[in-house]
């Protein structure tokens, strides 16, 4: 298939690329290359035969119209979005404009698309939209997250992506638009902005730097190594139902305290280092992120009975792949550090 993919110089977006490549379809990058966006997380696939990057903003309809009818996608998988929550309480607009704005371009785009195509071409043509389980809002200290969940964003992350969510879902009831959704719970991984709580505790731990806990560490996220997400994601695209929505989780529910102590330990185990000493000591808890919501956790037991999916890493292998993976690719991580120290971000100052 020929697959357009929004935001796919980013995190998770990378992750879907390299794993279209490689099950064999043809890929247009769609990327802004912001500063989360690197093309080295493209590496070994930016050069192949059936990869195509273009630098363009999905805010710029123009652009986006152009896609469409040059590359003539039979898929489109829109990952393209603003995503960490302590930049939208600094800057809520950026995240509007990106994840609403630019989701509402690329729908319309979309549709303007479909419409167009032949009768038989209409039938296989899909939009996958990919959002979050952020916009569920917080659990308390029981229960999972359904596709049935209320909305109750609790960040302007959040809202924005619940915005988006509730286009998807309208230009398929009211346009047609053969449209797909998945809400994920957190991703780590390779190839993950150091911002994001595991890469940064992994690169502040080796570097001997303080580990920044929110609160307490009592708050407790569900895990979902990327290469898994990317293989459901293709996985709903292709054999999701239109209409429908599809969680996608980890299975690995972990406090934030739990998590730092385990990335202490690989790193002590994997590169113990006398000047450092155990690096749990590193541990500095802060003051909590403003809003910070309790708990997620997603049931994917939908995806599991419609699609047979179900994650192939356990927290702790990932968790492992992940740490070896940074040790061995500071060629990727050294340059960022430059851009991004580990300073306090969302302070609602």
């Amino acid at each position: 298939m020929r697959v357009l993919v929004t935001g796919g110089a980013g995190f998770i977006g990378s992750a879907v690329v390299r794993h279209l490549i490689g099950l064999g379809h043809e890929v247009l990058t769609f990327d802004k290359l912001t500063y989360a966006g690197n093309l080295g997380s493209l590496a070994g696939v930016m050069d192949h035969a059936r990869h195509t990057f273009l630098k363009a903003d999905i805010c710029d309809a123009a652009a986006v119209r152009a896609a469409f009818s040059s590359f003539r996608p039979e898929l489109v998988m829109h990952l393209a979005a603003e995503s960490h929550v302590d930049r939208s309480i600094d800057g809520p607009g950026e995240f509007i404009n990106t994840n609403v704005v630019g989701t509402y371009t690329m729908l319309q785009e979309a549709l303007r698309h479909f419409r167009a195509l032949p009768e038989s071409a209409r039938a296989a043509f899909r939009f996958h939209h990919i959002s979050t389980d952020e916009v569920f809002g917080s659990l308390g200290p029981e229960g999972l997250f359904r596709e049935d969940t209320p909305y109750q964003p609790n960040s302007p992350y959040s809202a924005s992506k619940a915005a988006s969510d509730h286009l998807v879902r309208a230009w398929f009831h009211t346009y047609g638009l053969p449209a797909v959704m998945s809400n994920c719970s957190n991703n780590y991984g390779p190839y993950h902005f150091p911002e994001k709580l595991i890469p940064l505790v992994i690169l502040n731990a080796l570097e001997g730097a303080p580990l920044p806990v929110y609160g307490t560490g009592e708050n407790v996220r569900d895990w979902l190594f990327v290469e898994d997400h990317a293989e459901a994601l293709v996985l709903i695209a292709t054999k999701g139902r239109p209409g429908e929505s599809y969680n996608v989780g980890g299975a690995s529910e972990r406090r934030n305290i739990d998590v730092v102590r385990a990335i202490c330990g690989v790193l002590d185990r994997r590169v113990p280092d006398a000047r450092i000493g155990p690096r749990e000591s590193l541990i500095r808890f802060v003051t909590d992120r403003p809003g910070h919501d309790a708990r997620y956790a997603i049931d994917f037991s939908k995806l599991e009975r419609e699609l047979g999916w179900t994650p192939r890493h356990s927290f702790e292998s990932g968790l492992e792949a992940t740490v070896d993976w940074y040790l061995a690719n500071r060629d990727w991580w050294e340059p960022l550090r430059t851009r991004y120290q580990g300073q306090r971000l969302g302070l609602a100052s």
